[in-house]
């Protein structure tokens, strides 16, 4: 083979097989060394866990907190049902409770009337509702469940609490309107239980926003009449029965005659608060009383 020359002036080639040859080698070292030797492994093995080792840290971050989420969405939907379940229990128990609230306070009155009843034994009595009243805050005037068909009629004495409500002054089949002695066109005659001294007993609404009634025509020449004393029916009412308990004294003057006294009177019956009564099935003309 004869050596190559270069002449002047001419670039230097390299013939291909040359090339070939010297790449062939390059090729053949590359794979011997990766084969033996950690020379590229752990370059390549750096690079790719400095791209995979964060995105699988975010990867496992995002599964984690999407399981967290998930059990937080089924314990809030297991809570709330939950809480759904106790307001319906919530709601049964105050309903029961109202239920045994209402059911006391019937058992009370029903209990205050049977007192009554027992107290005025020698009366025939019907027990009635009260169904209607009229404006105001208090049991003036009002309408009860029973009439004629029951047996009632006008001037009948009603009876509540501890004592006298008023008297029937109309009545129907089935109903009846009781004015009772706290409105302003009540008058009753009434009588101091511990000396039989008489006085007339008058209705005022005003006077009954202070839970009172007022007394007036008390002859108490002895002074033998004091606070609290019981107020009852007398016997000379022209429409009351006698002897039924009307109130007790609460306050006593004298009159600018100086020969009377009057005052107010406590009643023994809450006026703010009726809702049964009993109804007396005599009239006073049929007892023979004047």
């Amino acid at each position: 083979m004869s050596p190559i020359i270069k002449k002047k002036g001419e670039k230097f080639t390299l013939p291909g097989k040359y090339l070939l040859f010297i790449l062939t080698i390059l090729c053949t070292g590359l794979i011997v060394i990766t084969f033996n030797t950690n020379f590229l492994s752990a370059p390549i093995s750096a690079a790719g866990g400095f791209l995979l080792i964060p995105l699988q840290d975010g990867i496992s971050k995002a599964g984690s907190w999407l399981s967290t989420r998930s059990e937080e969405l089924v314990q809030i939907r297991y809570l709330l049902n939950e809480n759904e379940e106790l307001k319906a229990q919530v709601d049964e128990l105050t309903m029961e409770n109202i239920r045994l609230q209402q059911d006391r306070y019937e058992l009370t009155n029903l209990r205050e009337l049977y007192d009554l009843d027992a107290q005025y034994d020698e009366y025939d009595k019907v027990g009635a509702r009260i169904i209607a009243k009229d404006s105001g805050n208090w049991f003036h005037s009002f309408v009860i469940n029973k009439g004629y068909e029951d047996g009632l009629a006008i001037d009948m004495n009603v009876l509540a609490g501890s004592g006298l409500v008023g008297r029937i002054i109309d009545v129907g089949p089935n109903w009846s309107k009781v004015m009772s002695i706290i409105d302003d066109n009540s008058n009753t005659s009434g009588m101091v239980l511990s000396t039989s001294d008489n006085l007339v007993v008058r209705g005022s609404l005003v006077l009954y926003a202070d839970g009172l009634i007022s007394f007036e025509m008390l002859i108490d020449s002895a002074d033998r009449v004091v606070e609290g004393d019981k107020i009852v029916t007398s016997n000379v009412s022209d429409k009351y029965l006698p002897g039924i308990l009307i109130g007790y004294i609460s306050s006593i003057t004298v009159d600018s005659n100086n020969l009377t006294k009057s005052g107010t009177i406590t009643p023994a019956v809450d006026f703010e608060h009726l809702e049964e009564v009993l109804v007396i099935t005599e009239l006073k003309q049929t007892t023979g009383d004047s």
